[in-house]
């Protein structure tokens, strides 16, 4: 059975790879997108990584999949002879698992497109893919979002969504509509899954996905980003009635110098493996401590580059089958 949430047992999953890492040639998308809150173009920093970061970044993937393992689960890797425009590190933007459908998302950075072609080989042995055609049109950008976070980047021109802007909850999904995610995405999203709720988060948080504001631990219990979920009418009302854990302010694990994808917040991007345990960067003492409070055991381990490269362990995996 593939993953229909984010917290039943991990069967088999995708665990992503730093190889040839980098940022693209500026665009519309890539400056509207990723940089809108950069006022000033020239700012923006373009090509590879620095090796250090892909080493390091690869260092510590290795040890999750090491983890991952050794609880008897099946792990794969990004076809490493896929070059990819931008990066293989966080599949789980690029591809929607849920029931019975695999989705190509149609994502809205141009250099990112085809990414899901390193993981196709992999997605194919479990089901055929389902591709939301993207053709990539000026179109979609709305330029009037440089420097202000209340005017999203995506117009509603045609269909755009990163996986990353979905949670899952059985029978319900939460898309967040931001600077990743326009309501026609939404909309695509149900007409491909007919038989599921999904709900938009809207107005919380737009630079840019949602899985370092919301994190699912088990059914009614969720993690929470206090700087972006102020309250819980901020959310649909399905999850108005779940526990919740406040998430403590992050230790900041910092970022190569120049070179910063991802707030402090992305502590709040764990992974559930199971119910009762969840993966948390290794800094966030705090954070493991509350998640104990909840009976959830907790594995800390090392992501150096979460905030360098813009993911840590949910971004960076793709679970395929859960249960």
């Amino acid at each position: 059975m593939l993953a229909r949430n984010e917290w039943d047992p991990v069967k088999s999953i995708i665990v992503g790879i730093a190889d040839d890492a980098t940022i693209p040639t500026l665009d519309a998308s890539l400056r509207l997108v990723n940089y809108a809150s950069e006022k000033i173009a020239k700012d923006i920093p373009t090509g590879p990584y620095p090796q250090q970061v892909i080493d390091e970044a690869n260092e510590d993937l290795e040890k999750l999949c090491d983890y991952l393992r050794s609880l008897n689960i099946e792990v794969f890797r990004p076809d490493k002879n896929f070059k990819p425009n931008y990066y293989n590190y966080c599949p789980r933007d690029t591809v929607v698992v849920y029931d019975d459908k695999i989705i190509a998302a149609p994502m809205p950075l141009k250099a990112r497109i085809t990414e899901f072609e390193a993981m196709r080989s992999t997605l194919e042995k479990f089901r055929q893919i389902t591709v939301i055609p993207n053709k990539y049109s000026i179109e979609n950008y709305n330029h009037e979002c440089v420097g202000n976070p209340d005017i999203l980047a995506l117009n509603e021109y045609q269909p755009l969504f990163d996986a990353a802007n979905i949670l899952r909850a059985n029978d319900e999904l939460y898309y967040l509509v931001s600077n990743s995610g326009n309501k026609k995405g939404l909309y695509k999203l149900r007409e491909i899954l007919p038989d599921a709720t999904i709900h938009p988060i809207e107005k919380v948080y737009s630079y840019m996905h949602l899985d370092s504001t919301i994190a699912f631990l088990r059914e009614g219990l969720m993690l929470l980003n206090p700087k972006r979920i102020k309250t819980l009418y901020q959310l649909p009302e399905p999850l108005r009635n779940w526990d919740v854990i406040w998430a403590p302010d992050p230790v900041d694990i910092g970022h190569y110098p120049g070179l910063c994808n991802a707030s402090p917040w992305i502590n709040v991007n764990l992974l559930s493996v199971n119910p009762n345990l969840a993966i948390v960067e290794e800094h966030q003492i705090e954070l493991a401590r509350e998640l104990e409070k909840k009976k959830i055991e907790v594995k800390l381990l090392p992501m150096r580059h979460a905030r360098t490269l813009g993911g840590c362990f949910h971004c960076v995996t793709l679970d395929i089958e859960r249960g």
